[in-house]
């Protein structure tokens, strides 16, 4: 009985992954010739690994490198993450010009411009700068695929709300792949996604989501994201003050746990991810040189 059921899985198993592979080389074959040579394949957009087991603080300094196989993610403020990988790639995330008053110039930085706090033309001594839209057309998508050492930074583009209008791609979902793990910032959302997006987002194991309910994106709709994409980690940003976090983790509980960090950074691997989906709360502390 246990050899046919393990049979009858297999067979299962067998057959979604088949066909996962027949749409993974139809999306393949539909790019052109030379995208396919250049771009290297995002593993977010495959079948999802379990991970066990729950060890994802790491007190270090902000400037050190992750460990190995790890990934630091340090909330600077709003919606600014600065993430460190193992071989010491920095990015920051909707970069403002202003991560703390250290002269820090970090590798990358990715920018949204639905409000001038998520971008800035003060980008001198920044090798690599992603921008959320399109700066050749208007309503044209921002189109990234930025490989660095082991990081691959792609993005996935939706659409904003613009002087009582709507601007189609001008906003990012900016997705950083780097020690195995999937790691999405939302940008500043304000639409709910459709099954092409979700499909484009792919597995996503660290998600950082804005809960301020009003600027971004009516709070049961971005609930709504949130439970879609059920990452094992989601941190929320873009809060502006306590009640709008508070309201986002009593929406959320009753799917996830709630785990307030009691700082502003937490180091995490694929090893190390929680068995169940959590909310970590971190709070924003600039970057100093003092830490």
């Amino acid at each position: 009985m246990l050899f046919f059921m393990g049979q009858r899985f297999a067979m299962t198993f067998r057959t979604v992954l088949s066909a996962v592979v027949l749409m993974g080389l139809a999306l393949v074959a539909a790019e052109p010739a030379d995208a396919q040579q250049s771009r290297r394949f995002s593993h977010c957009i495959a079948i999802a690994d379990a991970a066990p087991g729950i060890e994802y603080l790491h007190r270090a300094a902000w400037t050190d490198p992750a460990p190995e196989g790890a990934v630091r993610i340090h909330y600077v403020g709003h919606s600014m993450f600065l993430i460190r990988t193992e071989d010491g790639v920095s990015i920051i995330t909707d970069y403002n010009g202003n991560p703390g008053p250290t002269g820090f110039r970090p590798d990358v930085v990715t920018m949204n411009r639905a409000h001038s706090s998520h971008w800035t033309d003060r980008i001198e001594g920044i090798p690599h700068v992603l921008r959320g839209w399109s700066e050749d057309s208007f309503g044209v998508a921002a189109d990234h695929h930025l490989e660095l050492g082991e990081v691959l930074i792609r993005n996935v583009t939706s659409d904003i709300r613009s002087w009582g209008t709507v601007e189609e791609d001008a906003n990012s979902i900016f997705v950083f792949e780097t020690a195995n793990l999937c790691i999405a910032h939302l940008g500043h959302l304000h639409q709910e996604l459709s099954d092409a997006q979700y499909a484009a987002l792919g597995r996503v194991d660290v998600l950082m989501v804005p809960v301020d309910g009003s600027y971004t994106m009516d709070l049961n709709a971005m609930m709504r994201v949130v439970s879609r994409l059920r990452s094992s980690v989601v941190i929320p940003m873009h809060w502006f003050g306590p009640s709008r976090l508070e309201a986002f983790l009593t929406g959320m509980s009753d799917q996830f746990l709630i785990q307030r960090v009691g700082g502003s950074e937490l180091t995490v691997s694929l090893s190390s991810l929680p068995r169940q989906p959590t909310v970590m709360v971190l709070e924003p502390r600039s970057l100093s040189l003092s830490d």
